[in-house]
């Protein structure tokens, strides 16, 4: 039985190193980091007093009324999502833009959700009474507030979903819109992942479980240089914020309005590890499934693959996981792929980090180039692979492209995408 095909006509993202996927995709490619020292003064106590803000604030974009009324993580995904909308060419409105809203969904994903408004409103609950809590707390906080935002937006009356397996949360929330259309349930899907977690209480808790790098916040240190994935001096990740978005659509509907296409998705696969609530599978078990069911759901051979955008944290089990992961998925040609991870500049965008890295694989392939990986000094002779330094050419011809995500509770999503044959 043929398999519906299901393309990327849009794209949109906020992130640590642009406002936009142009400024953010130049960035990328030319290595440049959005990590910086945190100025606030409840970041002077903690101790990792660095992270990836968004290059581009929301109240730049959004109006400041509705704004208010949305968390930063929605500020977020509303942000990336109306570029992606109108990027994809649709204007106002499904309706307005002559779609059928009862046949355009929403999967925006959060990995944490409305936590800044959760904690703020908490401690007006102790500083001031129940009385000051804001009546817009819930649906605020909520974690389907994104999706829920940008249904409103767009008109989107088929299902809005939210996705929430940590830091696979995006690219999982891509695999379910894809599942929709080729369900036969939506026509065009607005997928992504968003997150807003750089507050005093997240970050203390990171950096306690020893998650987060603490390279960088003492006086002096760079903050650039302490997302660096696969090197041998990692020591933990840098937590980023930011956005990213997808329109997706099936392949016919595209194609009759005459759609810019710039990918497909060719397949998905999503995995549970069942091995600890936090710590990967060493060996990469479930995460090697991931892969393999993408690959064959796509119908793609591992020697189609030429690029990899990585989910390599700058963790010391995480990213030699990964490497194991692809050599047994993608056997001899492993070492042939290019291999990036684009958190080294972005820093880790916990449940917008799949998103996000999807809009640069996709990106890579659009332009055959692959973007550096930044900060890889001395490459752990553990991970045998060809990870680009530099911007990388990719071939011509009809190629595919994996994106990655492992997550907190053993969650794996890997997605393959492919230039439209």
């Amino acid at each position: 039985m043929s398999r519906t095909r299901v393309v990327v006509t849009g794209m949109g993202t906020t992130s640590p190193v642009g406002g936009d996927v142009p400024s953010t995709w130049d960035a990328l490619v030319a290595g440049r980091s959005g990590v910086r020292t945190l100025t606030e003064e409840w970041a002077e106590p903690l101790p990792v007093k660095i992270a990836g803000r968004i290059a581009v604030e929301p109240s730049e974009v959004l109006d400041r009324v509705k704004a208010r009324r949305l968390d930063r993580s929605a500020q977020f995904a509303m942000v990336a999502a109306m570029e992606a909308w109108h990027d994809a060419g649709f204007t106002g409105t499904a309706a307005e833009a002559g779609l059928d809203g009862d046949r355009v969904g929403v999967a925006m994903a959060s990995g944490i959700g409305g936590v800044t408004t959760l904690l703020d409103n908490y401690d007006t609950l102790l500083a001031k009474g129940p009385r000051r809590v804001s009546p817009l707390a819930v649906p605020m906080l909520m974690p389907n507030a994104p999706a829920a935002n940008i249904s409103l937006y767009v008109g989107a009356r088929a299902a809005v979903i939210t996705p929430v397996s940590a830091c696979a949360s995006g690219n999982e929330a891509i695999a379910h819109a894809v599942d929709q259309i080729r369900l036969g349930r939506a026509d065009v899907v607005l997928a992504g992942g968003t997150e807003a977690a750089i507050h005093p209480l997240p970050m203390a808790a990171f950096a306690n479980m020893m998650a987060l790098s603490k390279t960088g916040s003492e006086e002096g240190g760079d903050p650039t240089a302490v997302s660096r994935p696969w090197d041998t001096a990692r020591d933990g990740f840098v937590l980023g914020e930011g956005a990213g978005a997808l329109v997706l659509e099936r392949l016919e509907h595209a194609q009759a309005r005459g759609a810019r296409i710039y990918a497909e998705v060719l397949g998905a696969g999503i995995t549970a590890d069942s091995h600890d609530i936090a710590q990967p599978d060493p060996a990469g078990r479930g995460g090697s499934r991931a892969i393999l069911r993408a690959l064959e759901e796509g119908d793609v051979s591992p020697s189609d693959i030429v690029h990899v955008n990585a989910h390599a944290t700058s963790t010391p089990q995480g990213d030699i996981a990964e490497g194991l992961m692809l050599h047994a998925t993608l056997g001899a040609h492993a070492t042939d792929v290019v291999v990036t991870s684009t958190k080294s500049m972005t820093g880790h965008l916990l449940g917008g980090a799949g998103a996000l890295e999807a809009v640069a694989t996709v990106l890579a392939l659009h332009h055959r180039v692959s973007p550096p990986t930044i900060n890889l000094d001395n490459q752990d002779p553990a991970v045998e692979l060809d990870i680009a330094t530099k911007p990388r050419d990719l071939p011509l011809g009809d190629i595919a492209a994996l994106n990655n995500s492992f997550g907190f509770g053993g969650a794996n999503v890997a997605v393959a995408f492919g230039t439209l044959a």
